[in-house]
């Protein structure tokens, strides 16, 4: 027998979805369309910054208190589901909760890492530094054009490798939070399967079906 419980609340459920279509749409725009991938990064920072502050006071299921467990604990219940016995959580379970955490980490790395090579290119709101340099750039240029050439070809090249820096970090680890996501559906898929629930239904209705012996 089975009873339907009230778990994901508007906001966790809204958040999911939209963070979603994001970095889907991120990922996939790139180098080609700058503007939209730029503007969906900014989307999916405000998110994880909404989420954060939703693990904090947000409902009894979306807050990380209630499931955030000491890696042990993670390790203990996927030994569960390899032996057939692992405990049933109503939320998140213990390596669901670790990877929500790798997953929050890892984009937000991605977004601010993808922020200041932005900015570099002179965009988006931390362009004002590279904007100042230019600017200062210029001035020295106008009075002392010759003596600079040198020392202007070293601020170009260091302006250069260090986009190239921030650029490779921001791939990196927009490519590690992929590998995280099929970790992830791999994960739901395989508990879904363990406690016979429909968490993508979940996920939308807001609405777990559980035993009544496992609620």
């Amino acid at each position: 027998m089975k009873e339907s419980i009230y778990v994901w609340d508007p906001v966790v459920r809204i958040f999911h979805w939209t963070l979603v279509l994001a970095f889907t749409i991120s990922y996939l725009t790139g180098d080609e369309l700058e503007t939209i991938h730029a503007y969906s990064g900014y989307l999916i920072l405000i998110l994880i910054f909404i989420r954060v502050i939703w693990g904090l006071i947000g409902s009894k299921y979306a807050r990380f208190s209630d499931f955030v467990k000491p890696v042990s604990e993670a390790f203990a219940y996927l030994r569960g589901l390899l032996t057939g016995n692992a405990r049933h959580y109503t939320g998140h379970n213990p390596a669901g909760g670790l990877m929500v955490l790798a997953l929050l980490g890892s984009i937000s790395i991605t977004g601010l890492t993808g922020l200041k090579t932005y900015g570099l290119e002179g965009h988006g709101p931390l362009a004002t530094t590279s904007i100042e340099t230019s600017i200062n750039k210029t001035e020295i240029d106008s009075d002392e054009h010759d003596e600079h050439d040198e020392d202007d070809d070293h601020y170009d090249k260091h302006d250069d490798e260090e986009s190239e820096v921030w650029e490779e970090l921001h791939e990196f680890f927009a490519n590690f939070t992929v590998l995280l996501v099929l970790l992830h559906v791999i994960g739901v898929y395989i508990s879904a399967l363990f406690h016979k629930e429909n968490l993508i239904s979940a996920m939308i209705t807001g609405y777990k079906e559980i035993k009544k012996d496992q609620a």
